[in-house]
């Protein structure tokens, strides 16, 4: 078998220990790897670079596209930005896959049946990191979903439930509140999901889909959910599974992927040998299945599981009643090598086929006709705070703008009308939205929009930012105010 090349980064805190073992384990067990070795993380940004990766380090990326990447730990503050984020995005890796099951009883768990796999959107929602603060007391941090970014990765769901016989696929959102961005990843959805009649597929709203997980894991298949609300309830299901240091996942693009656990660098007990490697070794599982060596995936994954079963446990799962050794990290990774070529006998041992490769090659999405979008209003945002920031007030001082028959219609703050008839009980920051119409909210030009903006100007007051107001078709592409 020739050598796969890939590109591996030890990382930061206890990075360097997992990765050492988890390579030893898979060169014991006959990996085919040719390894070139990249620095990121910590001491990367510690140069003054705030993307904690040089430039020429993505050239190893292109070229190996397999990334095997111990965590990192980003320096709070300073405008630095999550390398994490940043490579997802920048590679497109729009899939983030992390299988949550259970080990019991080797692993202490409440829900021994669990056996799910979340599979998260990576590159927008609030995670696209475009942030501003406008006025002395608000910021802002803006959430965007696409019809593309939503359709790959619901396809990419159902397509993997598909490739691994799984039964059902659920989607996750907060559509009853979010109804336009967390609405459109629901109705696609919907759309996607009717190509796929032999898969049952149902939703939940995230915040009771968070408290099943948490309850009910059992119910749970495969989860199909937005870049944060993943994000948390990948960790939510690792956790009740066992333990977060056992998670391992991959990051999934037409052309590259990345492989890591899903825990983070644990600075506190970096060089102390006591931390779990499985995390990342479960990610170098899915990894060999990826770069077509399934065989090996075998061997470690059912030698790591034997090692399980035969007591052999780190700290963090280690239990009096089952585990009959505790072990630090590089002995742990000597146990499961001793075990190479060993099945478990309580578990299920693991099978892997060349067939189940993660890269989604291209993705074909479904062509749309363009919509007829049509410009009817602008919301004007505007800081300000006077006059123990009477909502009355600065209504009047804006009732008198009027572009043409673009005139304001009301004003919210924090999204809550206040004017007209607003009420005295509602807290008021600083943050204003003035939303203007024509009175038969009719087609407007952009030469309103502009004189609105003059005539603000004019009475003094301070605009921060302006969002246009369309319909597309005929239907609205934005929310009323709460209380409109």
């Amino acid at each position: 078998m020739s050598k796969t090349k890939i590109t591996v980064a030890y990382g930061d805190g206890i990075g360097p220990e997992i990765m050492k073992a988890t390579l030893n384990i898979l060169d014991a067990a006959g990996a085919q790897l040719e390894k070139e070795v990249i620095e990121i993380g910590e001491q990367v940004y510690l140069k003054g670079i705030s993307s904690g990766i040089e430039p020429r380090t993505w050239e190893s990326l292109r070229e190996t596209k397999v990334f095997l990447k111990s965590p990192i730990t980003t320096p709070q503050g300073g405008g630095f930005k999550s390398l994490n984020v940043t490579t997802r995005k920048t590679l497109g890796l729009y899939a983030n896959v992390r299988p949550c099951k259970a080990y019991y009883p080797f692993v202490r768990t409440n829900f021994p049946k669990t056996d799910m796999v979340i599979i998260r959107e990576n590159e927008e929602d609030l995670y696209a990191g475009i942030e501003h603060r406008q006025t002395e007391e608000v910021y802002q941090c803006l959430k965007l979903i696409s019809r593309p970014g939503s359709e790959k990765i619901i396809r990419y769901a159902f397509e993997y439930a598909k490739k691994y016989n799984r039964k059902k696929v659920t989607c996750m959102t907060k559509d009853n509140i979010m109804k336009l961005a967390d609405g459109l990843f629901h109705k696609v959805f919907v759309e996607v999901a009717k190509e796929y009649p032999e898969i049952e597929a149902d939703h939940k709203i995230i915040d009771i889909g968070t408290a099943l997980v948490a309850d009910r894991p059992e119910m749970f298949d495969v989860i199909v959910t937005l870049n944060l609300y993943g994000d948390i309830i990948s960790d939510v299901a690792a956790q009740i599974t066992g333990s977060v240091g056992l998670g391992g996942s991959s990051n999934i693009g037409e052309d590259v992927a990345m492989f890591e656990a899903i825990h983070g660098s644990a600075p506190d007990i970096a060089g102390m040998d006591i931390a779990n490697p499985s995390g990342l070794l479960n990610g170098a599982v899915m990894m060999l299945v990826h770069i077509g060596q399934p065989e090996i995936a075998e061997k470690v994954s059912n030698a790591w599981m034997k090692t399980l079963e035969d007591g052999i446990h780190t700290g963090d799962i280690y239990q009096d009643e089952v585990s009959k050794k505790k072990v630090g990290t590089q002995e742990f990774a000597q146990a499961v090598i001793e075990r190479l070529g060993q099945k478990p006998s309580s578990m299920k041992p693991a099978v892997f086929s060349k067939e189940k490769r993660s890269s989604s090659g291209p993705v074909i999405l479904t062509e749309h006709p363009a919509a007829r979008k049509e410009l009817i209003g602008v919301d004007v945002f505007i800081d300000w705070k006077e006059n123990g920031r009477d909502a009355n007030v600065i209504g009047e001082k804006l009732r008198s703008v009027d572009a043409d028959g673009l005139k304001m219609q009301l004003i919210t703050n924090r999204g809550v009308k206040v004017f007209p008839e607003g009420m005295k009980e509602t807290f008021c920051s600083d943050h204003w939205r003035v939303r203007f119409f024509n009175a038969d909210e009719s087609v407007i030009t952009h030469d309103q929009v502009i004189n609105v903006l003059n005539q603000v100007r004019d009475m003094g007051l301070d605009f921060i930012k302006i969002e246009n107001l369309y319909t597309f078709d005929g239907e609205r592409g934005f929310s009323l105010a709460q209380g409109e």
